[in-house]
This record gives structure tokens, sequence and C-alpha cells, in this order.
């Protein structure tokens, strides 16, 4: 597909290795327009460019361009409660969410760019438990599918770690610790990624085909989770 988006600015490669030797609001507020020019305008552009391609994989999900309010994340770290004091994020990411998700705990796709490892996939961050408990029952319900798209070829191939997320040491409460399904039962959060070969590879024009490529290749997976917890996909 032809697209105005031709890749990242290189130097939102170099913004980002500055900012991980200067983490700090001093070299931050001299770099701030900088930041906005090569990080957040690029991203506006790539989220607007993603938004049809998303809407014919999955016309339930947003991809908003908005700078603010947006697909996009903020940089600023929610230091209160961290022992660790940076007070920025040394990646910029943005997350498609469900139109019925209000929060980053709705199912949602998700791009993840920075210099220690790109990648894109899907899945669910932590949902509450009645949200959680409805995904546990739907695997169990519904195992044959669910081992249909872990094992499909093109998703192994596209997923190579296959579904992660972390979970409990026993097993959750309702399910036998032997079930077959077990260690997926027990995670917390699901999702698949794609790790791209090079970083560099975001400066290319074929990035936003790659990220597209890897959302088809989720869409089952995708599909489980939003159909598990009462959305439409």
């Amino acid at each position: 597909m032809v697209t105005g988006f031709q890749g990242f600015p290189k130097e939102f490669l170099r913004f980002y290795a500055e900012l991980i030797e200067n983490n700090n609001r001093d070299w931050f507020g001299r770099n701030k327009q900088r930041y906005k020019d090569v990080v957040v305008y690029p991203m506006c552009d790539f989220i607007e460019a993603i938004a049809p391609r998303l809407e014919a994989i999955a016309p339930t999900y947003i991809a908003d361009p908005r700078p603010n309010g947006g697909s996009m994340f903020r940089i600023y770290r929610d230091v209160r409660f961290s022992r660790d004091p940076k007070p920025y994020k040394e990646h910029a990411a943005c997350q498609f969410r469900h139109q019925a998700g209000r929060d980053a705990h709705a199912p949602g796709f998700y791009v993840h760019l920075a210099l220690d490892g790109v990648r894109f996939g899907g899945g669910i961050y932590l949902p509450p438990a009645p949200i959680l408990t409805k995904i546990r029952h739907a695997i169990d319900e519904k195992s044959a599918d669910w081992n249909a798209i872990k094992n499909d070829p093109d998703f192994r191939k596209t997923f190579p770690d296959g579904i992660r997320g972390d979970g409990l040491k026993r097993a959750p409460k309702g399910f036998p610790i032997d079930h077959p399904e077990i260690e997926d039962l027990r995670r917390k959060t699901l999702f698949v990624m794609k790790p791209l070969l090079t970083v560099e590879g975001i400066t290319k024009p074929d990035f936003i085909d790659e990220v597209e490529d890897a959302f088809q290749k989720a869409t089952p997976f995708m599909r489980f989770l939003t159909n598990a917890v009462d959305l439409p996909f």
C-alpha cells in the first residue's frame, strides 16, 4: 500500500540516545521543541497512516493521531511510587485500543520503539479481575480454538516467543493445576510481539508494512481476546 509515511527520521534515534545520557528536566526543557519535531509529530504521522490499515483489519480498534489524548503514550514517567527517579520514558510507544476501552486495560494493538529493541503486536495488559476471569473461562471452554491460534504456522513465525505475560505461581481459583492450558490460564497479562531485526528499520518506508503484517497475523488472537470480554471485533 502506498503511504505518505516514509519512516521515522534518523533524528528520532539520536534524540533517544541523548535522552538516555541526559534524562533530567533541564536537558529535556532545552530539547522539548526538538522532541515534538522528531518524535511527536512523526509518531502522529505514523498513527494517521496506520489508521486506515487498522480499520481494515479490526474496525472496532481506534488509531487516534492527536499528539495529546490520542494513541501515543506520554513521555513523562510517574515517579511517585518508583525507585527510578528518571522523569522521562526512554522509548516511544502507541496503543490502538478497542473503541469501548477508556484505558490501557482494554485489548489493544501496540507499537514500542526503543534503542534496545523495537516490537509490535497486541494483547491485554493487567485487566481487572472480572475481565481476566472471562478470558480464562474462554480459554478453558474454547481450548481447541485457542490452540489452533497458538499453533498456526504463520502466527508462530511472526511471534517467535508465542503468547507471553507474567502469571501466577499457582493455578487460578477454579482451575486445576494439571489443566492442559494452565500456563496461559495463570497469566495476568497476555500479549504477542514481533521484534524488528534492527532498530534502524523504523527509518525505512516499509516499517509501516511490517507493523500492518504483524497486526494481521495477530488478528485471530486479538479476536479471541475481544470476544472473550464480550466486545465486538
